[in-house]
C-alpha cells in the first residue's frame, strides 16, 4: 500500500461516511466520476473491494469497516500536524471541524456566522449529530475539534467548559388540562402521555433525573429523535413534552404551544464546550473557543429574556 494517498483517504472516508458516492462527491466539490477512480485506484492498492456495490446501494466490506479504522487514525493525525503548523505560524485560517446535538443548532449557526466575520479566513465545517453518544463517538474518533453538548462527557478525557445556561420545560397544546392546575407536582404528569426524545439524548436524560428526584413516573407513549418531531405532536394533541427552551422561541411567542409550570421548573442546565485534553486545538479553534466563551452567555441571555419573562411574569394556572 506503498501508493496510498492522503486524497485516496479522504475520499474513502467521506463515502464511507455518506455511504453513498453521489453525496460524497457534493461534500468534497467532486465529480462521482472522480470520487468512483479515487476508490478503485485506492482498492488497488489495498488489493481487496472496500465498499459493496448493489445498484445506488453502498455499504461497507469486512475488509472496508477494518481500513476506515486505520484511515480514519492517519487523516487524524495529518490534521493534528496541520494544527500544529498552524500554531507555530499563528494564523488563523484553515479548517474548524464543529460537532453538536441536534438542540444546539437553534443557536450556534448565528453565533457562527458572527465569529466568520470576525475570522473570514476559517473555512467551518458543521457536524449536527442525532443525540449526545453519536457526538462523543466524533470526539472519541478525533473527526471534531471542539463539540458544543450539554452533559459533560466522562467516558472520554476532555476540558469541558461551561459557558451559557440551558433551560428545558415541560410543554403542552393550548387548552390542554395541566394548565388548569397552578403549579402542577410532577407527579400530576403521570396521568399524561409523554412523547421523550430517544435514550442517549441528553433531554431525555435530564427529564428522567428530574421526575426521578420527585418521584414521578412517566408514561411514555412515543420515542422520537427529533425536537422538530415532538413539537408537532405536542401541538397535534398526541401528550406532552419536554424541551429544551432553545428550541421553542418560535411556538411559545406564536401561543402554538404552552409552558407547564410544573413545581421545581425550569430544569436548569449548562451547556459546555468541549475538546479532547490530548487535542492540540489550532489558532481558528482557539479563537472560536474564546469567542463562545465570550459572546454565547450574552447572546443566549439575550434570546431567552423574553420567553423567561414570560415564566417568570405569567401567572400559574
Amino acid at each position: 500500500m506503498k501508493n496510498v494517498t492522503f486524497r485516496q483517504l479522504r475520499v474513502f472516508s467521506e463515502v464511507a461516511r455518506k455511504l453513498s458516492f453521489i453525496r460524497a462527491a457534493e461534500a468534497l466539490h467532486l465529480t462521482p466520476p472522480a470520487v468512483t477512480m479515487q476508490v478503485k485506484e485506492l482498492e488497488a492498492s489495498v488489493g481487496m473491494p472496500l465498499f459493496d456495490r448493489q445498484g445506488r446501494k453502498v455499504s461497507l466490506t469486512t475488509a472496508g469497516e477494518y481500513f476506515l479504522v486505520y484511515a480514519r487514525r492517519m487523516l487524524a493525525t495529518l490534521k493534528d500536524a496541520e494544527d500544529a503548523m498552524a500554531h507555530l505560524k499563528r494564523v488563523e485560517t484553515g479548517v474548524l471541524n464543529i460537532g453538536l446535538v441536534s438542540t444546539a443548532k437553534y443557536f450556534i449557526p448565528r453565533l457562527l456566522a458572527r465569529f466568520k466575520e470576525e475570522h473570514p479566513g476559517v473555512e467551518v465545517r458543521l457536524q449536527v449529530t442525532g443525540n449526545r453518544e453519536q457526538l462523543l463517538a466524533l470526539l472519541h474518533a478525533n473527526e471534531v475539534d471542539l463539540a458544543v453538548m450539554g452533559r459533560p462527557p466522562k467516558e472520554l478525557s476532555t476540558r469541558a467548559e461551561p459557558f451559557a445556561a440551558h433551560p428545558l420545560v415541560f410543554v403542552c397544546p393550548p387548552g390542554h388540562p395541566l394548565l388548569a392546575l397552578d403549579n402542577p407536582s410532577a407527579s400530576a404528569l403521570e396521568a399524561h402521555p409523554f412523547i421523550v426524545r430517544e435514550p442517549g439524548s441528553g433531554t431525555r436524560k435530564a427529564m428522567e433525573d428530574f421526575l426521578r428526584e420527585h418521584g414521578a413516573a412517566p408514561r411514555i407513549t412515543m420515542e422520537m429523535s427529533s425536537n422538530e418531531t415532538i413539537k408537532q405532536a405536542v401541538m397535534a394533541g398526541m401528550g406532552i413534552g419536554f424541551l429544551s427552551l432553545h428550541t421553542l422561541g418560535l411556538e411559545l411567542r406564536s401561543g402554538l404551544l404552552e409552558v407547564v409550570y410544573v413545581e421545581g421548573s425550569p430544569v436548569m442546565r449548562t451547556w459546555n464546550l468541549v475538546h479532547r485534553l490530548s487535542k492540540l486545538l489550532s489558532p481558528a479553534a482557539e479563537a472560536f473557543r474564546y469567542y463562545i466563551i465570550e459572546e454565547a452567555e450574552g447572546y443566549l441571555r439575550a434570546q431567552d429574556a423574553p420567553l423567561l419573562r414570560r415564566l417568570d411574569a405569567d401567572p400559574p394556572r
